[in-house]
């Protein structure tokens, strides 16, 4: 099923606008609340083919659509769409982050981190190369977690002090216990087949106090993705991305020892609860030197992570500068010991 939003007063495309929380119509600029929306005015197509294809409402195209979207635009006239069939029953996500920064917004915040890059190449900083922007709906799988930990280590403290003639060192053995227990709130993993774990753990934080109830209409003019690995097959995952928060509180409690050598560390988590959830991506993809970079913005709070273009000119330069001054600062140091003025 095919869902497609449209203006009461004009009969065009509405689109979520992220500057006012509303669906908004770009032809006459109506705009109404998500949840006062009348559904008189929403339009449905029906296809038996659930992971292919779709039927325009506004223009009548056949659309070919991968399995894994749920929100889309037609390519021949633009109209912005939700496939219903995707985000329902078990498929539907359970809360949504919708986009706080708008689309020129993304761009602007974009080339302000550009501009920023002290070793990018000049032509990266200042031309204007964004070949694409996407504003996606990326699945996530939030976790509630319960770890028990249990530690068995031998401690030792030691302490030197002087007694006449004589400096002693003095060792205490320990044998130190801990039974731990932990519980995490809302630990995110993407479910997505296509996005890069490591761009996606990037984006984080997200501000989860925002947290909607899902609604269809969010989706309007975005792409979004339903989730491609459910919370059983990522649970491995959750699991690993905690670890070093459970040794690092485990090692914060066996402070004041002057070495801790771990005998026993078992460590036990399980899910206490699950979600679904949809997180705002702004997609950048940038033509630079002949190669396509791709830049991840978070749809909430504008942090930017990826990878910019390296010019070996700034870093030779760079390493110069500092070969330099190191130079200065030895060549001053062994004057003024010398006596120099």
């Amino acid at each position: 099923m095919v869902i497609h939003y449209k203006c009461p007063n004009c009969g065009s495309d509405m689109n979520f606008d992220s500057e006012t929380g509303k669906l908004s119509c770009q032809s006459c600029g109506r705009k109404d609340n998500i949840e006062d929306f009348n559904e008189e005015f929403i339009t449905t197509t029906f296809s038996e083919d659930e992971a292919k294809e779709y039927q325009c409402e506004n223009c009548g195209a056949v659309v070919i659509t991968e399995a894994e979207t749920s929100a889309t635009r037609c390519s021949f006239c633009g109209a912005a769409v939700v496939l219903a069939d995707r985000i329902s029953g078990v498929l539907a996500p359970a809360k949504v982050i919708p986009f706080t920064i708008s689309k020129e917004e993304a761009m602007q915040a974009f080339r302000k981190w550009c501009k920023n890059g002290i070793l990018t190449p000049k032509g990266f900083m200042t031309a204007d190369r964004v070949k694409e922007i996407t504003g996606i709906y990326v699945p996530f799988w939030i976790y509630d977690l319960n770890s028990k930990a249990k530690v068995e280590a031998a401690a030792t403290k030691v302490r030197t002090y002087t007694s006449g003639d004589y400096i002693v060192t003095e060792t205490k053995y320990y044998e130190v216990f801990r039974d731990i227990n932990l519980n995490y709130l809302k630990v995110p993993v993407d479910a997505s087949e296509k996005m890069s774990d490591e761009l996606m753990d990037k984006l984080e934080p997200y501000d989860y106090s925002h947290l909607k109830e899902f609604k269809t209409p969010y989706l309007a003019g975005y792409i979004a993705e339903k989730y491609g690995f459910d919370d059983e097959e990522l649970f491995s995952r959750v699991k690993s991305k905690i670890s070093s928060y459970i040794d690092s509180f485990i090692s914060s409690t066996t402070k004041g020892y002057s070495t801790v050598r771990y005998n026993k560390k078992h460590v036990d988590t399980s899910k206490t609860r699950s979600s679904y959830i949809l997180l705002p991506v702004w997609m950048i993809y940038y033509d630079f030197d002949q190669q396509e970079h791709t830049f991840a913005m978070n749809g909430q709070t504008g942090k930017v992570v990826g990878k910019p273009p390296i010019s070996s000119k700034k870093v030779a330069t760079w390493f110069s500068g500092i070969a330099g001054s190191s130079f200065i600062i030895l060549f001053l140091l062994s004057y003024f010991m010398k006596g120099g003025l």
